[in-house]
């Protein structure tokens, strides 16, 4: 539905109010109000937030900004929000492919991490994975590795906003001893960034197989003395769920339940493998589900039934998972590819239209991570997220509906300028906090190091 005169106040007489930012774009689609696609309409943004969403013409008589942005055929939209990513991992991008989940991790990847995995690794890979998902539309992303420092460093410096999702796992590996050991570093960092703006920080237990009870029920009881969310890897195989049977008697998510740990404050990651009592068991706890089809449909884990989900009425968003599984971080390919395989797996050409594709990422990834109040959609008041994507191409061509082009069409090489919190990290395609060719560089280092040519 088109509406050239969203929600706005109209004019006063007098001298034209000083604001930061006004852009100007062909098309607005703000996601809430849902289905709401603005034309010919400008943003106007002071201190990183959204003062006004008004018509062209009104903005331009109505404010003096400092800086101007006339985004000609582009479609403005809230900021992609990667609710479950590995970013360090794409220095691993291509290293171990065409494997089944377990050979994948048990004979490749954990190997590779144990030897390499740093907190030179670390930063280097995760500004790699930001430079990505910065040029493809990405403005939010959830994150799991070890060094987590680092990730939160490297967000900090790049502009980016980022939950930090400590990784909590009862074996030595290269950052903790434990669990327990894991639990205490992640609450230490949590607390250096206390009051920072951008980013924020979250349990990340790696999977029922790898954390143990004791583990799982201290930080149950953290989440609720904090009221800080918790992430996990969750019926990501059906292997994993039959051995979780065979061993305790008990499905994960019922294992979970019992230990205190499924809640509103729960980002279950996969969710492949499920039966109708996991599915009551997610609505009922008021669980989220991070969704991560590319990643899954690679590594053959299963299909996540998600238009069965969204019918009960869960919230359901989306991640890429790490550059090593899936091989890329592109949102705006992930959405394609999570709204076609929805038709697929429920056999109907209707299922995970258009508008509720986009809707996961964005505004559902914000509330799965606890942050629907500051971003996740273009309203007044949050937070200036925004990605433009150019719809002029040839490609694109003829445009009946922006939002189809947008998520059956497009692709993040069609992104051209992004911003976070009003401050535009991408510019004309060109990253305005990383330097690209110093990336491409190190990454090339990284590959001759693990492939052995160099020390």
């Amino acid at each position: 539905m088109a509406n050239s005169n969203p929600n706005s106040t109209r004019q006063k007489p007098g001298k034209k109010q000083p604001i930061d930012t006004l852009i100007h774009a062909r098309w607005i689609i703000p996601v809430v109000p849902e289905k709401r696609v603005y034309e010919n309409c400008s943003l106007a943004i002071d201190s990183g937030i959204i003062t006004a969403i008004l018509p062209s013409n009104e903005a331009r008589n109505r404010f003096d900004a400092n800086e101007e942005h006339q985004l000609g055929d582009q479609l403005l939209i809230p900021g992609l929000i990667n609710t479950h990513n590995h970013a360090a991992m794409s220095l691993l991008r291509g290293y171990a492919d065409d494997q089944p989940l377990m050979t994948w991790l048990e004979k490749h990847i954990w190997p590779a991490e144990q030897q390499w995995v740093s907190p030179e690794f670390v930063a280097d890979g995760t500004r790699l994975a930001m430079a990505e998902m910065l040029r493809s539309g990405t403005t939010t992303f959830s994150d799991q590795y070890f060094f987590p420092e680092d990730t939160a460093a490297a967000a900090h410096d790049a502009g980016m906003r980022a939950q930090i999702a400590f990784p909590v796992i009862d074996f030595p590996n290269n950052w903790s001893r434990n669990g327990f050991d894991a639990i205490d570093k992640g609450l230490a960092l949590r607390d250096d960034y206390r009051s920072h703006p951008r980013i924020s920080f979250a349990f990340a237990p790696h999977a029922p197989y790898t954390v143990g009870d004791e583990t799982l029920s201290k930080i149950a009881i953290y989440t609720e003395e904090l009221q800080m969310p918790v992430q996990m890897h969750l019926h990501e195989t059906a292997g994993e769920v039959e051995k979780a049977i065979k061993d305790t008697g008990e499905r994960p998510t019922q294992r979970l339940h019992r230990l205190g740990l499924l809640s509103p404050q729960m980002l279950c990651v996969h969710m492949t493998a499920l039966d109708d009592s996991d599915i009551a068991l997610i609505q009922r706890t008021g669980a989220h589900i991070a969704h991560c089809p590319r990643s899954n449909l690679k590594l053959a884990s299963g299909f996540s039934p998600v238009a069965k989900l969204l019918e009960a009425g869960i919230n359901v968003s989306i991640g890429t998972d790490g550059a090593a599984s899936n091989n890329g971080l592109d949102m705006l390919a992930e959405t394609n590819t999570a709204a076609l395989l929805a038709k697929a797996v429920a056999g109907q050409a209707d299922a995970l239209p258009a508008h509720q594709a986009l809707t996961m990422a964005t505004i559902n990834g914000a509330r799965a991570l606890g942050i629907d109040d500051v971003t996740g959609s273009i309203e007044v008041g949050k937070a200036a997220d925004l990605c433009a994507v150019d719809l002029s191409g040839l490609e694109q061509q003829p445009l009946h509906d922006p939002l189809s082009q947008l998520i059956y069409t497009a692709n993040g090489h069609q992104v051209r300028n992004v911003w976070v919190a009003g401050k535009q990290l991408l510019k004309d395609r060109k990253l305005t906090t990383i330097n690209e060719e110093e990336l491409k560089q190190r990454a090339g280092n990284w590959r001759d190091r693990i492939a052995g040519r160099t020390n």
